[in-house]
């Protein structure tokens, strides 16, 4: 039977474990606006690592994935420490927009006029 998960896959989840407990405590302690991880990336190679993040409110989104890339280094040293690996992916936040896309298509079924219920013809 092959072997279904890459090691990439399970990097993958380590780091995203990880990762949400270090975005977890910086949002605390800094007082950034709320978000968290949704997913980590790895690529095959386990040279980049992309973190999806989403935000409680999602205009504060673009602008804490910039503060928190601007502590990625931070983060990938912590994480160096913290991890039984030889290198640690470089980390690149990005926005996830799907939670945003999901709440807009909903409110538009919401405010979408219902069809007219038809009733059998009486013959």
């Amino acid at each position: 039977m092959p072997n279904t998960f890459h090691r990439s896959d399970r990097i993958s989840a380590e780091l995203r474990r990880l990762v949400g407990t270090l975005v977890h405590e910086v949002v605390r302690d800094n007082a950034l606006p709320s978000v968290s991880v949704s997913d980590v990336e790895a690529s095959r190679e386990l040279d980049v690592a992309t973190v999806y993040i989403t935000a409680l409110l999602a205009e504060q989104g673009p602008p804490a994935v910039k503060l928190l890339n601007e502590m990625a280094k931070d983060f990938r040293r912590e994480l160096s420490r913290i991890m039984k690996i030889r290198r640690v992916p470089e980390l690149r936040f990005k926005y996830d927009d799907s939670v945003d896309k999901g709440e807009r298509i909903e409110q538009l079924l919401r405010d979408a006029p219902r069809p007219a219920s038809r009733e059998p013809d009486a013959e």
